[in-house]
């Protein structure tokens, strides 16, 4: 059985995140998605949604066998408990697939770093989700209040 392990933010679901999902799962026969904590995206801006809505959401698309946290404090240790043959980064991410297989290396774990294409699209990322909603919509009023 080959295991598969993707990981990711994944604030605000789109057909992006989807594909990269999909591609790792052809991959293998299972596959395990680690969802990175609130407190770990230092990267980019914080997530629009907090880690428990991500997890779920992450959990029931049908690629998906198993969802999980990342760890706090060590982001290989999933990786060593799970044990994975293959760990997919997709096309935004910003990890180095040779340091990483260094890294995996130098804690005694040997599993391939597959790169996944991106989606084809123009809203294939959160933040370009995000900028289009700011750039389309116009500001409301809020209800019942007036100038």
């Amino acid at each position: 059985m080959i295991r598969v392990v993707a990981t990711g933010t994944f604030d605000i679901l789109h057909p992006g995140h989807l594909h990269y999902l999909e591609e790792s799962r052809n991959l293998g026969d299972e596959l395990y998605v680690i969802v990175a904590r609130d407190a770990n995206v230092k990267h980019k801006p914080r997530p629009l949604l907090p880690e428990d809505q991500r997890l779920r959401m992450v959990g029931a698309l049908k690629p998906v066998d198993h969802a999980l946290l990342g760890d706090l404090y060590d982001m290989f240790r999933p990786i060593a408990e799970i044990q994975p043959d293959i760990i997919t980064l997709g096309f935004n991410q910003h990890f180095d697939e040779e340091s990483l297989r260094r890294k995996l290396g130098d804690r005694g774990l040997c599993a391939d770093v597959i790169r996944i294409s991106g989606y084809p699209g123009p809203l294939a990322s959160s933040s370009k989700i995000v900028e289009h909603i700011l750039n389309t919509r116009e500001p409301t009023r809020s209800a019942g209040g007036g100038e």
